[in-house]
């Protein structure tokens, strides 16, 4: 067998948690291979706002956001559908920074120790304690271990049969850059009929909208520009900011069946990182971190568990128990806000006692977000 083919983990999937996972790893001198199906740069469904708890952590692998152009933000606006806001201090802060951007940052500094290959994987066989996986061009490789970072929604979800990808779900988002009238600092939450709309500023003065929607109110009109004008400029938030905005994207980016189901965080004996594992609701606007944050928790348990000899089964276990212990919680808040969100009545009940009573809204955020990583 070529040894040029084994590896000590392939990392299937080249988002954030993908390329963090194969970053800490290859800095520990492991052999890594990654496995992206889009070539980079490109666009990503994505609210692209990243809670400030990373950064201690991305420091550690020599990555900084702001050389980028990341905006700095401390500031989140809520608003109801009928325009009804408020806007508080965000507790911790975070950063707005585009996938196109930092996934392709993160790209370059891994290409430059480890092997990337662009293709789609056609399986992932287990035997004898060893994964072959194998691309839909032909690649081949053996590995130890696998970590499934593939996204949301993906092919492989139906080769390993996982019971979250044969039930549909009502939700689809959309997402473009425009040139608008946003601070800097700040990270709007705008209600609508049907779903929820975040504004955030991005390198180059670009403000990246990306909303969510129910499905059966989306397919009632032609197109994503009627959808909008009919359904989104009934906040006048919205009206106000596509009133005056230019898209710079020449069409806008979509994904369907998004499905915030509980997932396994082990599944077949593949570890899965970022939203493979479990995807919280994106109003909490904390996808990006918590995807990077699993990435550091299997890191840390896989290079713990090679240095103490621990089983496969205990390292299974011990990743598990931990990526649980992070976000177990999150998610059934976000699931909770989310709920109350999209309820008229108690939504506009809500946003009357935060308007009176402000402060509760930082200590909900922080029931969806962590703590600085050491």
């Amino acid at each position: 067998m070529p040894q040029n083919n084994r590896y000590d983990v392939i990392i299937v999937g080249g988002g954030l948690a993908g390329l963090t996972c194969a970053l800490h790893l290859s800095a520990r001198g492991k052999r890594i291979l990654l496995i992206e199906k889009n070539s980079y740069p490109s666009h990503k469904v994505c609210g692209e706002y990243i809670s400030n708890e990373v950064l201690p952590y991305l420091a550690t692998l020599g990555i900084d956001p702001f050389q980028l152009g990341a905006k700095k933000i401390d500031r989140f606006q809520l608003s109801t559908k009928k325009g009804k806001s408020l806007t508080v201090s965000l507790p911790l802060g975070g950063f707005g920074i585009s996938r196109y951007a930092f996934d392709n940052y993160l790209y370059q500094k891994i290409v430059e120790t480890d092997r990337v290959i662009i293709d789609s994987v056609r399986d992932i066989q287990f035997i004898n304690d060893q994964f072959k996986v194998r691309t839909q061009k032909g690649h081949w490789a053996l590995a130890p271990y696998v970590v499934g970072a593939f996204g949301k929604r993906g092919n492989l979800d139906h080769f390993l049969d996982r019971p979250f990808i044969k039930r549909k779900t009502p939700w689809l988002a959309i997402k473009a850059h425009y040139k608008g009238n946003l601070p800097d600092n700040l990270v709007a939450l705008h209600m609508f009929d049907g779903g929820y709309c975040g504004l955030s500023k991005v390198e180059m003065d670009s403000v990246n909208v990306c909303y969510m929607v129910q499905s059966e109110k989306f397919k009632k009109f032609r197109n994503i520009d009627s959808f909008q004008k009919e359904i989104l400029y009934q906040n006048p938030n919205l009206d106000e900011f596509f009133s005056t905005a230019s898209m710079i994207f020449q069409a806008p980016v979509a994904i369907s069946q998004i499905s915030f189901q509980q997932k396994s965080q082990v599944e077949k004996h593949v570890f899965m990182v970022g939203d493979s594992a479990g995807l919280i609701h994106p109003l909490c606007g904390n996808g990006m971190a918590m995807a990077i944050q699993a990435a550091k928790i299997f890191s840390d348990c896989y290079l713990t568990a090679e240095k103490e000899k621990w089983s496969r089964n205990q390292l299974e276990k011990t990743y598990t128990h931990r990526w649980n212990a992070a976000f177990s919680n999150r998610l059934r808040i976000g699931a909770l806000v989310q709920r109350v969100f999209l309820n008229n009545t108690a939504m506009d009940v809500s946003t009357r006692i935060l308007q009176t009573a402000p402060t509760l809204v930082p200590k909900i955020i922080s029931r969806t977000h962590g703590k600085a990583l050491a």
